[in-house]
């Protein structure tokens, strides 16, 4: 299983070829794709997304929230604030659906590493 940030979403539906964009081509072909809630959102937040896209963005499985998600949201940001690190909300709620499921990210925001150095995330290569 793999997820992908919004900006590896953007490059698979502008079809980039990539090699992020690969990897979430195959994913998709194998039913191994996740999409996290946020990444939806930002995703269907342009308001020029094509309709055929959309449904498709919205037919991937979610890594749906399980109990007691926001405060796991919250504690980590709060020990990333503790290293001196401002994580952005949206990241955190991203990499914290990831983290809930045990699911590698590809993404092209630098942005992650430190929920990768300090919390565990596991990003695609």
């Amino acid at each position: 299983m793999v997820s992908a940030d919004t900006n590896v979403w953007i490059a698979h539906l502008a079809g980039e070829q990539a090699a992020d964009v690969e990897i979430l081509a195959i994913a998709l072909r194998f039913q191994r794709a996740m999409m996290p809630p946020p990444v939806l959102s930002e995703l269907l937040s342009d308001p020029d997304m094509p309709f055929p896209h959309q449904l498709d963005l919205q037919s991937v499985p979610r890594l749906d929230v399980t109990a007691g998600f926001w405060e796991r949201v919250g504690l980590l940001r709060a020990k990333l604030w503790q290293k001196g690190l401002r994580p952005k909300l949206a990241d955190t709620l991203i990499a914290q659906s990831c983290l809930d499921y045990q699911v590698p990210l590809l993404t092209r925001d630098k942005g992650f590493a430190m929920f990768a150095k300090h919390a565990g995330l596991e990003l695609a290569k």
